[in-house]
């Protein structure tokens, strides 16, 4: 299971200290493989945003269990080598423009997954075993693609009756956004859950939040059952929207305009870096 690191985080009752989304971003080295929640999840767009502006490369970014506009801004900036995920998509406003231009590029290198076996996958790794059965595979074209997923005979059931065996994966970094954090940096996630089987899983978990709170999410009987303890979570950063333009619980919608200009815009590169200058690097457009 992933532990509490050193940077920004609590240490046992002690207070803990918001980093920056700068300092956040600076502490994903290039190559890490990086779970994103999708966007009805809670995907963190900020620390993305942060990710491009601090230059990252070589990401392998992970689709907890489908990957979308923080995937698809990533890849637009060359922040990306690989995706592993079920789909990538930007919901109803169509395809994803610059994960669609990389792939036929041949830019980026795609591993194809299903949602259960994603979700399979880190629930070996919270649970602490090397692998988690899984049969719904069986009969897919998938299998051919994934030499790592093994098929075998079930050790408990008739001969001929097989079973896929899926290896536990941990990736080196989560990053998600929630609602708040508590002054001790236990995460308040609400009904969002799969965060949590992300967070333990991991190795580090990033979090941004709309804001920090005094006391003890784990004291309050409202509170605990949808909270993350601090033991999983490495840095806090304030990021004010951090999820937008995805929902955020009942904090605020999904902003399906700003999806649908962005997957307008890049569709060319020109677009693409016209969007960037603008919503990522803060440049004022040309009128």
């Amino acid at each position: 299971m992933a532990k509490r690191g050193a940077v920004g985080s609590a240490q046992g009752d002690a207070p803990m200290t918001p980093i920056s989304l700068e300092a956040m971003a600076a502490s994903v080295p290039d190559g890490a493989l990086l779970a994103l929640p999708p966007d009805n999840s809670l995907p963190s767009v900020a620390l993305a945003m942060a990710l491009i502006r601090g230059g990252a490369r070589g990401l392998r970014l992970l689709g907890v269990p489908v990957s979308g506009f923080a995937t698809d801004i990533l890849i637009g900036a060359g922040c990306v080598a690989e995706v592993q995920t079920s789909a990538v998509s930007l919901g109803e406003a169509g395809f994803a423009p610059r994960f669609t231009a990389a792939l036929k590029a041949g830019t980026i290198t795609v591993r194809d997954a299903t949602c259960p076996a994603i979700h399979t996958m880190l629930q070996a790794a919270e649970k602490g075993v090397p692998f988690m059965p899984l049969r719904g595979l069986i009969g897919s074209d998938i299998l051919a693609h994934r030499p790592d997923w093994v098929v075998q005979q079930n050790p408990f059931g008739p001969l001929g009756d097989v079973i896929v065996l899926l290896p536990a994966l941990s990736p080196e970094v989560a990053a998600f956004h929630a609602v708040m954090a508590d002054s001790y940096g236990n995460v308040w996630l609400g009904r969002r859950r799969e965060c949590a089987t992300l967070a333990h899983a991991s190795q580090r978990a990033l979090v941004t939040v709309e804001r920090v709170v005094e006391g003890n999410f784990l004291e309050d009987e409202r509170l605990a059952p949808g909270t993350i303890s601090a033991t999983y979570i490495e840095a806090v950063a304030i990021a004010q929207r951090g999820a937008r333009p995805a929902a955020l619980l009942d904090e605020y919608g999904f902003d399906a305009a700003y999806v649908a200009e962005y997957a307008s815009m890049a569709k060319t590169d020109a677009g693409f870096g016209e969007w960037m200058a603008c919503e990522v690097f803060g440049q004022v457009r040309a009128a």
